[in-house]
């Protein structure tokens, strides 16, 4: 297995993953509420910035993943928005 350099599209792909890991480590320590925005934006950007990556080497798995995780957190800021 070799690694090659990573080009723009990986680095945005992994600030989208490190994101994701941010949020969830948040809610991991009770930092962020689950039932609130911050939750839901967290994870929906990290799901576009993935996707993003994806356009440039297109992985099904992964694609279909992520707008799963991207849906369910437009979901979540609608609800979010419906509460304030």
């Amino acid at each position: 297995m070799t690694f090659d350099t990573p080009t723009f599209p990986d680095l945005i792909g992994l600030i989208g993953v490190l994101m994701i890991l941010v949020t969830y480590g948040a809610l991991t320590l009770e930092k962020i509420d689950p039932k609130g925005w911050r939750y839901s934006a967290g994870n929906g950007i990290g799901a576009v910035l993935i996707l993003f990556s994806l356009y440039f080497s297109f992985n099904l798995a992964s694609f279909v993943i992520e707008i799963a995780w991207l849906a369910i957190s437009l979901f979540g800021l609608w609800k979010a928005w419906r509460r304030a």
